[in-house]
């Protein structure tokens, strides 16, 4: 397991994130509470074959 710290944004309120990314899964999304607002962050997340991280958050609605 490969264990990365990645920053990123509450879509809420805009607070700047610390996440904890596990790069030996390919794809993965998961729902995490804003440490701020409270509001529940979509996380989406694609490890490329060249090993990038791509990493989006969205709201729970959208």
């Amino acid at each position: 397991m490969f264990i990365h710290e990645k920053k990123s944004y509450c879509p809420y309120c805009g607070e700047t994130i610390s996440l904890l990314i596990d790069s030996s899964i390919e794809i993965q999304e998961y729902i995490e509470d804003c440490e701020v607002c409270c509001n529940p962050i979509v996380i989406g997340i694609e490890i490329t074959h060249n090993k990038d991280i791509l990493m989006c958050t969205r709201k729970e609605n959208e």
